[in-house]
């Protein structure tokens, strides 16, 4: 997620997992946004990973906790991406969603350090989050904005209705991973009143602890 234009606020809805066109856009503006939050449109010989990785197992396995900023008429320019339980995800995901992912890119080749060698190796190796984090950040999420989008406030209300939703399951914490070098993209998160609980080199994690409700 990049700063952009000031725009005035535009409506959140829960996406539509079950619609074919809106999880093609959804798709869409992952990849649009993937280079640092800028458009990797060109950078991927297969756009669809890309969205296979970050987008397709939370709209199917976690459709609840998934919105998007839609102007009306108009399709999503943005979404946010939430499950509520990281551990109880990932070990589905690996009964379920990443087998026939691999299967439809067994026989497409990848060009060695490429973008689409780094996917591959993810869908093949799935990352496992750390205990440290899911103990008390058990939840986490993801926030997608194209440039028209940007400003306004928009970012802002995708993120209190996600963690709303999770502090109204009794969820205690949520967390997420930051590109190191999106420096736009860690500034926002920090003035949403997110936490640095892991400065790494490549990947910096985030955390918001989430207060019950009296």
């Amino acid at each position: 997620m990049t700063a952009g234009p000031r725009t005035a606020p535009l409506p959140v809805r829960p996406a539509r997992a079950g619609d074919p066109d809106e999880v093609r856009r959804i798709y869409d503006i992952c990849l649009r946004t993937a280079a640092l939050g800028r458009d990797a449109t060109g950078l991927v010989a297969d756009p669809r990973l890309l969205g296979d990785v970050f987008v397709g197992p939370y709209l199917a396995r976690s459709p609840d906790l998934a919105w998007v900023l839609a102007p009306a008429g108009s399709p999503p320019v943005g979404y946010v991406l939430a499950v509520a339980d990281t551990v109880s995800f990932e070990r589905e995901l690996d009964r379920t969603w990443w087998p026939p992912v691999r299967a439809r890119v067994a026989d497409r080749p990848a060009e060695p350090g490429s973008p689409d060698a780094w996917l591959r190796a993810y869908v093949d190796d799935p990352p496992r989050t750390s205990p440290d984090l899911t103990g008390r950040y058990p939840a986490h999420l993801h926030v997608d904005l194209l440039p028209e989008a940007q400003g306004g406030g928009n970012g802002r209300r995708l993120i209190t209705t996600v963690t709303e939703a999770l502090r109204d399951r009794g969820v205690p914490g949520v967390h997420l991973g930051v590109n190191a070098r999106n420096t736009n993209a860690l500034g926002f998160y920090a003035h949403m009143g997110f936490q640095l609980l892991d400065d790494g080199p490549q990947t910096k994690f985030f955390g918001m602890r989430l207060d019950p409700r009296p």
